[in-house]
Parts: structure tokens; sequence; C-alpha cells
């Protein structure tokens, strides 16, 4: 790899992906991510259990429905930064080092535009979105607050997205651990000294994560500065190359507007929530966090699927492609199993780390019998997704996902779940709608490498 993006010889953080054992590249290249990602759940963790514990549970709970409108927001233009990845890792594939380069300055600018109009939509959405889904009236304005704040540091948020997602596609996923472990211990330290010493409560949280982020994305764009080849940014570099970002969006907007989806029906869902009270508001927020250490393992597995495929797609390495897309399925299997026992076994004292509270962690229980014996189906919905995406095909596994995620889980809370009004009955949309979606993604799969196969054989 250091041959196809022009650095000289010495230690290097790249991958060459379309060369060498893959299994453990593989894994090697996915260990950073699923330690990053849990790195920052443990640092928005140490925001719930400072808040939970130090705060009030209203206050949990205040920040905790904020969760499905941010995602819905940040998750329209976090798929850019898939399509980034995708592209970068192809020309490097390609050994095409003029659209590198163009894709990378193309990608930090979008980021940073990004960015500035996600802060205004989210500061002006804020309070309107929120009672939309009827956030109770104890929470509500400590929920706003944490959103202006949180909102008003996307800039520096989508820098980081998009500067780490170009590193990956060349391979690096060590550094930017290092940068988000820095950042996350800058994070819960300020988390501290603003909560337990300026009493700013959920102000506190919020300003402590925007600049945490802000540390994090000045590391990744420091190295993205100093290093050589055509991933390098310069200054006069900086500006959007329209043909480019054409094709970023031809791949990230289904990506987005795919996640999108999933936030749109998790907000139908939050609101749900609300109407069961403080208390249960708390608990699924106390859950959520917990199970999403699962999303987080399958979506550093995804990543890794995207960037190996797109890499030896662009080479033409097309048993390698696939080969990897089987070694993903089964790295999500295990992990995601292993989570699922970890929680169900041990899932009241994690719990109780939030809140002490007996029925906020029952709550958080209920929705763990329910999520966790079939979270391996959405790992498996992730991979498939992913090896679609690295070919470059990203629009029809989203139609399948608005379909699944975001269709019949409204059609389920309209009808099941009017009948049937539980936390149960609300909690089974998520495996019911996954199970849908994970065969859908497989057939459609199925279907397009059994094409690529073909053009192979006939040359």
């Amino acid at each position: 790899m250091a041959k196809i993006i022009g650095f000289k010889s010495g230690k290097s953080y790249e991958v060459d992906m379309c060369h060498g054992p893959l299994a453990r590249q593989m894994i090697c290249f996915a260990f950073p991510l699923v330690v990053s990602g849990v790195l920052q759940l443990l640092f928005h963790a140490a925001d719930l259990i400072v808040i939970g514990r130090f705060a009030s549970h209203a206050a949990l709970a205040a920040v905790g429905s904020t969760t499905a409108v941010t995602f819905l927001l940040v998750n329209i233009f976090f798929g850019l930064s898939v399509g980034t990845n995708v592209l970068v890792a192809r020309y490097l594939g390609e050994k095409n080092r003029k659209d590198t380069s163009r894709t990378v300055h193309t990608a930090i600018m979008t980021g940073l535009s990004a960015g500035t109009v996600l802060a205004v939509i989210g500061i002006v959405m804020a309070r309107p979105a929120l009672k939309w889904m009827d956030t109770p009236d104890d929470v509500l304005d400590m929920a706003v607050l944490y959103m202006w704040i949180y909102f008003g540091g996307m800039p520096v948020i989508m820098l980081y997205n998009f500067g780490s997602a170009i590193m990956r596609a060349f391979g690096d996923t060590t550094r930017p651990f290092y940068f988000l472990l820095l950042a996350g211990v800058i994070n819960v330290l300020l988390n501290l000294f603003f909560v337990l010493v300026c009493k700013w409560h959920v102000a506190g949280v919020a300003v402590a994560t925007v600049i945490s982020q802000a540390v994090a994305a000045i590391m990744v764009l420091r190295v993205l500065k100093n290093m050589r080849g055509p991933c390098r940014v310069k200054w006069q570099g900086l500006h959007i190359e329209w043909k480019n970002l054409r094709e970023m969006m031809s791949i990230g907007i289904p990506a987005g507007f795919q996640a999108a989806c999933f936030s749109l029906a998790n907000i139908l869902v939050q609101s749900s929530i609300n109407t069961f009270g403080s208390l249960a508001m708390a608990g699924l927020t106390a859950s959520g966090t917990l199970e999403s250490i699962g999303y987080i393992t399958m979506n550093a597995v995804g990543q890794t699927v995207v960037s190996f495929v797109g890499q030896n797609h662009g080479g033409q390495q097309y048993d390698r492609m696939k080969r990897s897309v089987n070694i993903g399925l089964l790295m999500s299997y295990i992990s995601t199993f292993a989570i699922s026992i970890v929680l169900l076994l041990w899932g009241r004292p994690l719990l109780s780390i939030f809140n002490t509270n007996a029925e906020v962690i029952d709550y958080g229980m209920r929705r763990f019998y329910i999520t966790l014996p079939l979270l391996f189906v959405c790992a498996f919905m992730e991979i498939f997704t992913a090896g679609l995406r690295g070919i470059g095909c990203s629009l029809p596994p989203t139609l399948v996902t608005i379909f699944c995620a975001c269709i019949l889980r409204i059609i389920w809370i309209f009808t099941v779940f009017r009948c049937f009004h539980s936390i149960e009955v609300l909690m089974a949309s998520w495996p019911f709608t996954w199970v849908v979606n994970c065969a859908g993604v497989a057939l459609l799969m199925r279907w397009k490498y059994r094409h690529i196969t073909a053009a192979e054989e006939n040359g």
C-alpha cells in the first residue's frame, strides 16, 4: 500500500488491502475501529452517568430524548463520509492519484460545509422537534439546551468524521483511535469539572463533548496535512470538485438517507417511549446505550468490509472481495453473540451504573429481553449492506431499508402497538424489521455478486 499512496518506506499505518492474509488484515483493521467506537460510547455513557448520578433521572432522560432527532439530522450528511471512504479506497486501488487528491480535498470542504448547515438546522429545529416527539415538560428545556450546544459544535464533528473516513480508506485506523482516546479522556475530565464544580449539568456535558470532538478533529486534520502522497491535504487545494462530489453523493446520499430513515423511525419509537414517562425514558436510554456496543461493533466491521471490498473491487481482486464479506459476517456474528450474552447475564448491575432506581433498571431489562436475542440479525444486515456499498451499489439497499426500517416500523407502531400498548410490543418492532431487512439485502447482494462473477468469467 505504501507504493500506491506514495509514502516512503519505514513505519507505515497503511494497509495493502489487495494482498496478504485477508482475515488477519481485516481483524487488525477492525479492532481499532471497534475500540474507538466503544470508547466513544463509554465517553457518551460518562455523560449519562455523571448526569444520572449527580443531577437527576430527569436530566438523564433529557439527554436521552435528544438522541433520535440528533441522529436523524446528522445521518443525512454522515452518508457523504461513507461515499468518501468508498471513493478514496477505489481510487487508491486503481492507483488514480489525481482523483484521490481531488476527492480528499472535496471531502474536507464538504465536511465543514455540512457541519455549518447542520448547526443552523439543529439549533432552529431543536424545540419544535422535541415538542413534536411529546417530550415531557420536566425535561424539555434541558433537552433543548443540550441540542443547541451540541449542534453548535457540528462543524468540528463533521470534520472529524470526514477526515477519519479518508484515513480508513488508506488503511489507517490506529491513529484515529489514539486521537479519540485522548479526546475521550478530555471529555470525561471536563464532564466532571463542568457538572460537579461549575454546576452546569446538561450544558456541561454538551460543552465537554464539543471541546473533545474539536481536539480529535484538529489532530486528524494535522495528520492529513503533514502526510505525503495523494491523500495529503493542502490549504490551497481546499475546494469542492463537483465531479468528485457528485460521485460521493451517488454513494453517500443513499447511505445517509438510509441512516436517516432509521432515525426517523426511531423518533417515532422515542415518541412512543415518552408516553410511558421519564422513568421509562431513563431506563431505555441506559439500556440503549449499553446495547449500542453491539451496533458499534457491527458498524466497525461494516466499515472494514466497505474499505476492503472497495479497494479489491478497484483492483479487480473479485475473489478476495467476496471473501472479505464472508469474513465480515463471521466477525459480526461472534462479536454480537458475545455482547448479547454479557448484557443478558449482567444487565442489572450494568444498568445500575447509570441510575439506581429499581424501576429504571426494570425498564432497561425489559428492552434487553426483546432485542438482544436477535441482535446478530442486525449484524448480518449491516455486513450485507456494506458489501453492496463497497462496490458502489448504494441506492438499492437504501430502498430495501426504507421499506423495512421505516415503513414497516411505522406501520407496526400505528397498528400492533396501538392495539397492545406495552414496552415489549414497542421494542419488538426492532427485531421484526431487522429480520425482514436482512432477508432483503441478502437476496440483493446475492444477485449483484452473481453479476460480478459472470462478468469475471467472461473476461
